[in-house]
């Protein structure tokens, strides 16, 4: 039986159930705990860390007696690093609750009954997934309770790697990451070595002091790879570290540096400058060829967004006579793996150079019925657009996660285009959106895909007819 001591522990809970974002459940005379790193049929000691009223959030300080789910995390930085919270449960356990919470979101939130919930397309390769990975210099590394209690004085504190879940000052130094191919880890060792040796300053972000501050790499199914080094300002020692990390790593295609004496980490008003190669990589989607640039957004896996593009472009139902829109365009990417199916097609992004990159895109894989356009969609899609485009057959929308603006909303419901394809990566906020256009649409089907393997997040598409 569970017990409550006071420090705010809870002693033999068993995990009854699944919530929500990655979290279990367990009911305690009456009250409801979110649990986080524990498996449904663990029998666990938590530590609570908000309680309220009716429910209560815990974390787990000791797995008593395993769940017959649980399986051996594969990662060292399991249960530090906060990426792949899931490696402790089988995947088809996995694609189980994202499939569950997905459906709970839109008849919860939105009310929303589908007339057709298809099943979860999950990944066959669920390691070295992903294309793209951010990490940060800090002179703040992360320690252990271990390395904490002990009495000896602990000297390197320099750290390369993913910042602390809820903690922005504190780095985890990463030595192995499991969510791309081995050559991250090169790259990323490589000048964590480097700097050390060389006595390079790490970032420290609340003293906005230190000249290391974020590196980025992009590694394609192609094999061409591109680095971006963010630097705090020019100095003499950039170009030695550059041309050592080349000559360590040969398998760099692109090398870029940034130069960013803001207090905040985004690039989209900073200039990357190209150190070695062309400046971009190319990915494939299908038979098509895609340009990345560094500021350039596009799916972080490339063999599940070729099954996210599938499953929209399969909702779609074109024939060839269709005019597409699509909003949010980024690259050009859904567009264009769409545009063999469609007899024109339209993209609208707010941002410039994912427009250009949108264009460039298109040139290269030779297709001519494809425009670009920058602005927003509030904007740009004027009753005068309209007269010169076309009205649109087909709608795809694929915004961020926190969903469409309510005007855009308003927007797509005046423009009564016959289908809506709405792509999310947030089905909470998907819920939401969809409520909003029931007024003129109805949900005709809904798939989930698994974009993230190990981790809560979860991408899906609806179709969504008009009313006549």
């Amino acid at each position: 039986m569970a017990r409550k001591n006071k420090y705010s522990t809870l002693e033999n809970v068993l995990v009854s159930g699944y919530a929500a974002e990655g979290k279990s459940l367990a009911r305690v005379e009456g009250k409801v705990i979110f649990i986080s790193g524990a498996v449904p049929g663990d029998v666990v000691h938590l530590r609570l860390t908000k309680v309220k009223k009716d429910w209560a959030e815990a974390r787990v300080l000791e797995v008593v007696e395993p769940s017959v789910q649980r399986v051996d995390p594969f990662c060292q930085h399991f249960g530090v690093c906060g990426g792949c919270k899931w490696q402790m449960l089988p995947y088809e356990k996995q694609l189980e609750y994202k499939q569950q919470e997905a459906a709970q979101n839109l008849q919860r939130i939105g009310k929303i009954e589908a007339g057709e919930w298809l099943p979860i397309c999950g990944s066959n390769q669920t390691r070295h997934y992903r294309n793209k990975l951010e990490f940060t210099f800090s002179n703040k590394r992360y320690l252990t309770e271990a390395e904490i209690a002990t009495v000896e004085e602990i000297p390197q504190q320099n750290a390369l790697g993913y910042h602390v879940p809820r903690i922005f000052d504190k780095v985890i130094d990463i030595e192995s990451c499991w969510l791309m191919d081995d050559i991250n880890n090169r790259i990323r060792n490589t000048l964590r070595e480097y700097a050390l040796q060389h006595a390079l300053s790490f970032y420290d972000i609340k003293a906005h002091t230190g000249w290391l501050r974020n590196l980025i790499i992009r590694h394609c199914t192609t094999g061409e790879t591109m680095v971006n080094v963010c630097v705090h300002h020019e100095d003499a020692a950039l170009q030695p570290m550059l041309d050592h990390l080349l000559k360590q790593v040969p398998g760099i295609t692109t090398l870029l540096y940034t130069i960013n004496p803001k207090w905040n980490d985004t690039l989209y008003d900073l200039t990357p400058v190209v150190y070695f190669g062309k400046g971009y990589v190319t990915e494939r989607l299908g038979d098509f060829q895609f340009i990345i640039s560094p500021k350039s957004f596009f799916q972080t896996n490339t063999l599940q967004a070729e099954k996210l593009y599938s499953v929209a472009r399969d909702f779609a139902g074109l024939t060839g006579n269709e005019i597409v829109y699509d909003l949010y365009c980024g690259t050009g990417s859904i567009g264009i793996f769409m545009s063999r199916l469609a007899k024109k097609i339209i993209g609208v992004e707010v941002v410039e150079e994912a427009v250009e990159d949108a264009k460039k895109n298109a040139a290269l894989n030779q297709i001519t019925h494809a425009s670009f356009f920058a602005g927003d969609v509030i904007d740009v899609c004027t009753d005068a657009f309209f007269e010169t485009h076309g009205r649109p057959d087909v709608v795809i929308t694929d915004p961020p996660r926190a969903g469409m603006h309510e005007k855009l909303v308003r927007k797509l419901l005046e423009m009564e285009a016959p289908k809506v394809v709405y792509v999310s990566c947030n089905t909470a906020t998907q819920a939401r959106d969809l409520a909003l256009l029931s007024e003129k649409y109805r949900v005709e089907k809904v798939r989930a895909v698994d974009m993230f393997p190990h981790t809560h997040h979860i991408e899906q598409v609806a179709l969504l007819t008009l009313i006549c």
